[in-house]
C-alpha cells in the first residue's frame, strides 16, 4: 500500500514575484528558500504558456511556512488577468495557516492594510477562523484549532484509521472500478 508522506506545498501564480515574497515574509514570517528561472522553451512546452511569444518566462519561488509546508509561487511573462474561482466551482479555493488567536491576527492584518473578507467566527466544533486576501486576491484562511491542534498532531493517524472503519466508512465506499484505477484496500 502506498501512502503520502506529508503535505508538501500549494502553488499560486502571482502578479509580482518580489511583492509576493515581501508580503508573505512581512505579514506571516515565511522566508523565501529557493528561486528558479525557467528557460523559455520549458515555459512553452511544460506550462503551455507564451506559445506566440519569443521568450516567455517563469520565475518560481519556494516560500517556507513555519511548520514545514511550502507555498510555491509562479510569476509568468506574459501574464493573464486573474480569474475569480467561486466556492462552488471545482478547484482550489484557498490556502490556510494554523495560527493562535484569530482576533489578534485579524487586528494585526487590518492594521497592516491586509484585506480581511470576514471577521473571526467560531465553528460548531469550537475552532475559530477568518479569511483574508493576499496582494493578488488569493484567499487565505487563518484558523485557530485550539486544543484540536494537539489532537490532530498526535492522534491524527489513529483517528484516521478509526474513522475510516467507523463513522466515515461510507465516504470510502466506491464502485468496483474507480475512474483513476485500482481500488485501495
Amino acid at each position: 500500500m502506498m501512502n503520502a508522506r506529508s503535505f508538501s506545498h500549494a502553488g499560486i501564480t502571482v502578479s509580482d514575484f518580489n511583492r509576493a515574497v515581501r508580503f508573505y515574509w512581512d505579514v506571516f514570517g515565511c522566508p523565501l528558500v529557493g528561486v528558479s528561472e525557467t528557460p523559455p522553451d520549458r515555459v512553452k512546452s511544460f506550462f503551455g504558456v507564451g506559445q506566440d511569444t519569443e521568450a516567455p518566462s517563469c520565475r518560481i519561488g519556494w516560500i517556507r511556512v513555519p511548520g514545514g509546508a511550502v507555498l510555491e509561487i509562479f510569476e509568468f511573462t506574459p501574464q493573464q488577468p486573474p480569474v475569480a474561482n467561486p466556492w462552488n466551482r471545482v478547484g482550489l479555493t484557498h490556502i490556510s495557516f494554523n495560527v493562535r488567536g484569530t482576533q489578534r491576527w485579524y487586528d494585526y492584518l487590518t492594521s497592516r492594510g491586509v484585506e480581511c473578507v470576514s471577521k473571526p467566527e467560531r465553528s460548531p466544533r469550537g475552532h475559530t477562523f477568518f479569511f483574508a486576501k493576499d496582494m493578488d486576491g488569493n484567499l487565505i484562511e487563518l484558523m485557530d484549532l485550539g486544543y484540536m491542534h494537539l489532537v490532530l498532531d498526535w492522534l491524527g493517524p489513529l483517528g484516521g484509521f478509526l474513522f475510516r472503519r467507523g463513522m466515515y466508512k461510507r465516504y470510502y465506499e466506491l464502485p468496483d472500478t474507480p475512474p483513476w484505477g485500482a481500488r485501495r484496500g
